[in-house]
């Protein structure tokens, strides 16, 4: 099925956020922190309101905003201390972008500088130096702690760790069942590793964007490339202490997001109109996107898990740090903890998260936040396990999986997931069966990955038009397609073709409530009410037919647009002449519409295998990904052309977790990586082969079974990689991303503890390296 916003992209036709004339519109640009950390003691704007054009420089205290809390929402501009290097600290407001920015530079900062806190392990260890002064330890403590499921199943019990730790930890979250120790102790294999991963951003093309103004009803009116209509307005009227009806959203046609365009430009847009009596548009560079936004957050994780020599999981233990950086918002950590423990049953767990403050930017979400670091760690370690105990690795899976009773260490559970069927057509592959004849410097690994899923309350409209046509109505942002599988599932329930249905995104003074665009919670909570809304209007559609046709409803169809009488179809109306005869001055029955909303009872998993063929070149530690086979749990295929695309886009993005990417400093904090050029996205030409399978074990909620599909492709797929570099290398990689030259230092230094073994002679010292590669056997074998 052809996507409904396929041909206005590919023609140029499509706008974007960036793409509206507004009559009378000033250009905003952000003054961007150059330290670390700091106080700020003075701002001096005066040269800046000299430059011919700028209507205004804002500071934090010019701003009316009308509540107070910590989160980034509520400081837009930096008030009185500096959180990270390019934090908006001011911002100029022209009449074009190029006074704006001439006059951004004359912005002068007075600053006292603090010590930068940038380093994960030692924000977290005790006496450490705060990363935010300005926020006391008792307001720091009460950062959100709680899951947002109830821990009531499966004996889990869920705890604050109490383990003694600085001031800048900002959340705590723990998850065990049974005494872990002792389940450890008596397994027969334990394998362990320290995990670490980089912050990565979300790679969208286009940078943030906002446009606001205040219409001539006093309502404020923003136009955003934003994920979340009603959420933004939300947001926005606590924000400015205005009532709701005062408050507008659209949301435009989105250039990527991948979950990080979520209220980074909008506040700032919003508070320079309510200032400056006129619209205001806040268009971020490329360098300005990078250094303010929201990426995925650095981690380290120490994991430890055993098994039984029959390939039985045992026992797991873990302890998360997550870089909540400087507004601790994401609570990362708690989502990170449930999926450590992953898709598998365990005599025993304990799990602890910490969300630790740091001087870098505020956390965001990133395509299954939490997912791609949890599972780089736990399905390397299964792999080792099942090497250790002689397993097909697949088969050692599958043996250990979840049932559909069980539930995940917060208490909600699995239910009927498709994961076994998934690794059963990994295994089945052709390319897996053969992975013992691949050439030297060849190999394939496997991964698994899970999803909880979301649920959000949504509603939607349904109406026939005068001409036959369907029109659905929401309020969701189409981040990926979306609207043509709401074509789809109203046309399913009318018995059209899906080129009969309209889709329209409307704002939320017209929309429906409908939830925001994230989670794989789309087509799950909104295509339900649109399966709802399209079953009411069926009602009314056929209650007028029998009324027109005087034939009891129940012996009517709906089939190929017509409404016809069971056996004698010639009978039948168009849903056309019944759109016609509704039209006009004089209608003689109600509007055939259909109003539902839907709030789904329970989450519907995503479960995902991957399979990932890779060439390592031993001279270079260049690692090439040849083929990449993703099983993906769908629930319903109700669009496999979208679903194949997205698995496509979510395998690419994990390869660039996997092999490239990560935002990097400098000693002091300052980012290295603000570009294109700098940061490195997979590209094209590096793209694998992939190959998609389809698994479809209906969820009990979702329209027609179907469950989301967005998250799923990532999670796992950079532990895929890892274990396919090990097949090749023989050598394990901890840490993310596994760069060419990583990869070359630990092929190097398994070379020399060969070399150590073979002589019997001590091993010389080896500079350090940032990541470190460590051989696997079937026996322990001591790091250099």
């Amino acid at each position: 099925m052809p996507r409904i916003d396929g041909r206005p992209k590919v023609t140029g036709q499509a706008r974007f956020a960036a793409d509206y004339p507004v009559r009378g519109m000033l250009h905003a640009r952000p003054v961007l922190a150059m330290p670390t950390h700091a106080r700020i003691e003075r701002i001096d704007v005066a040269a800046a309101l000299a430059v011919p054009g700028v209507v205004a420089v804002l500071t934090a205290a010019d701003l009316p905003i009308a509540t107070e809390g910590n989160d980034r929402v509520h400081e837009p501009l930096a008030r009185t201390e500096i959180l990270w290097a390019g934090q908006p600290v001011a911002l100029v407001v022209a009449e074009t972008s190029e006074a704006a920015a001439d006059a951004a530079l004359l912005v002068h900062v007075e600053t006292t500088r603090l010590e930068p806190v940038v380093d994960l392990e030692r924000a977290f260890a005790p006496g450490a130096a705060r990363a935010r002064l300005t926020r006391s330890i008792e307001e720091t403590a009460s950062g959100s702690v709680e899951s947002q499921h109830a821990a009531v199943g499966g004996g889990t019990e869920e705890f604050t760790p109490d383990e003694p730790a600085s001031d800048n930890v900002a959340a705590r979250v723990g998850y065990r069942r049974g005494d872990v120790d002792a389940v450890l102790a008596a397994s027969d294999v334990v394998v362990e590793g320290r995990f670490t991963t980089s912050w990565v951003h979300q790679g969208y093309l286009e940078p943030q964007v906002a446009t606001a103004a205040v219409d001539e009803d006093g309502v404020l009116h923003v136009t955003s490339a934003t994920q979340g209509t009603f959420h933004t307005r939300w947001e926005l009227a606590r924000l400015f202490g205005r009532p709701m009806a005062a408050v507008r959203v659209t949301g435009a046609t989105l250039g990527g997001a991948f979950g990080g365009k979520y209220l980074i430009a909008d506040p700032l847009a919003a508070a320079a109109t309510l200032v400056v009596g006129r619209p205001v548009r806040v268009e971020l560079t490329r360098n300005e996107d990078f250094r303010m936004s929201n990426p995925a957050p650095a981690t380290l994780l120490d994991v430890r898990i055993g098994a039984s020599r029959d390939g039985m999981l045992r026992g797991l233990q873990a302890r998360l740090l997550c870089d909540a950086g400087a507004f601790a918002e994401s609570s990362i950590e708690g989502i990170a903890a449930v999926l450590t423990i992953g898709p598998y049953r365990w005599d025993a767990h304990e799990v602890t998260g910490f969300g630790i403050e740091t001087n870098r930017f505020g956390t965001g979400a990133y395509r299954a936040p939490g997912a791609t670091q949890a599972t780089f760690a736990l399905e390397q370690l299964i792999d080792e396990l099942a090497l250790r105990v002689d397993i097909d690795p697949a088969e050692l899976r599958r043996r250990n999986l979840v049932g559909a009773d069980d539930e995940m260490a917060d208490g909600t559970p699995w239910g009927s997931v498709g994961l076994a069927d998934c690794l059963g057509r990994i295994a089945d592959h052709p390319l897996y069966r053969g992975r013992e004849s691949l050439p030297d410097g060849e190999g394939v690994g496997i991964a698994a990955g899970a999803w909880p899923g979301s649920r959000q309350a949504a509603s939607a409209i349904c109406r026939l038009e005068p001409d036959g046509r369907i029109t659905v109505v929401t309020g969701v942002v189409d981040m990926s397609g979306t609207m043509t599988g709401f074509a789809a599932i109203a046309a399913e329930g009318l018995g059209l073709a899906a080129e009969d249905v309209s889709v329209v995104a409307a704002d939320t003074a017209s929309a429906p409530r409908s939830p925001f665009s994230g989670g794989s919670v789309v087509t799950y909570s909104m295509g339900r009410a649109v399966e709802r809304a399209t079953a009411v209007l069926r009602e009314k559609i056929l209650g007028y037919a029998a009324l027109a046709l005087e034939i009891d409803v129940r012996d009517l169809e709906i089939v190929d647009a017509m409404v016809r009488p069971r056996g004698t179809p010639e009978r039948g109306i168009s849903l056309a002449d019944i759109g016609e005869r509704m039209a006009g001055w004089s209608p003689n029955h109600e509007p055939l519409e259909g109003h539902a909303g839907s709030i789904p009872p329970g989450l519907a998993p995503l479960t995902v295998a991957h399979l990932v063929h890779v060439r390592v070149d031993g001279e270079s530690g260049a690692v090439s990904v040849l083929d990449h086979v993703i099983a993906q749990d769908v629930g319903r295929a109700i669009n496999p052309a979208i679903i194949e695309g997205q698995l496509h886009g979510g395998a690419t993005q994990g390869l660039g977790w996997a092999l490239s990417e990560a935002m990097l400093f400098d000693d002091s904090g300052q980012l290295l990586t603000g570009t294109f050029l700098d940061y490195a996205l997979p590209t094209a030409d590096a793209s694998p082969r992939f190959e998609t399978l389809l698994v479809e074990v209906p969820s009990t909620d979702g329209p027609y079974g179907a469950r989301g599909i967005g998250e799923g492709p990532v999670c796992g797929a950079a532990a895929a990689v890892a274990n396919a570099v090990h097949a090749a290398t023989g050598v394990r990689y901890r840490s993310l991303p596994m760069t060419a030259p990583r990869i070359w230092r630990g092929m190097q230094e398994a070379r020399r503890v060969d070399a150590a073994d073979q002589t019997g002679l001590p091993v010389a010292p080896a500079r350090p390296i940032s990541l470190t590669g460590v051989r696997s056997s079937s026996r322990p074998r001591e790091r250099p």
